[in-house]
C-alpha cells in the first residue's frame, strides 16, 4: 500500500469539497481546461452569487486558481490536479478520481 502525499485530514478537506454536487460539476467542467465564469455559469445556469461561493471555496481548497482576463475571470483546475494526458482524472494528492 503506498502512502498518500497530503495528510489524511488533508485528504478528506479535498473529498468534502467534491461531495457538493455543484463542486464536483464544477471541477468536471474544467478538466477541460480553463473556463471564464460566464461559460462556467452557462452549463450549470445558477445564481451568480451562488457560482461565485462555489468558486470560492474550491478556490480556498486549493482545487482551482484564478486569473483576472479584463473583466472577466478565469478559473482552471490547479496545477497537480488535473494533466491533460489523463482525460477526465483528477489527482487529490491522496487519491485519483476518474469521471
Amino acid at each position: 500500500m503506498t502512502t498518500p502525499s497530503l495528510p489524511t485530514t488533508a485528504c478528506v478537506d479535498r473529498l468534502k469539497l467534491l461531495a457538493d454536487p455543484t463542486r464536483l460539476a464544477i471541477v468536471r467542467l474544467l478538466t477541460d481546461g480553463p473556463m471564464i465564469v460566464k461559460d462556467i455559469n452557462e452549463h450549470l445556469a445558477m445564481e451568480q452569487n451562488l457560482l461565485s461561493h462555489h468558486l470560492k471555496v474550491l478556490r480556498e481548497g486549493g482545487l482551482l486558481e484564478s486569473e483576472r482576463q479584463g473583466k472577466a475571470v478565469a478559473y482552471r483546475l490547479t496545477k497537480g490536479v488535473h494533466n491533460a494526458t489523463e482525460g477526465d482524472a483528477i489527482d487529490l494528492g491522496c487519491c485519483k478520481l476518474s469521471f
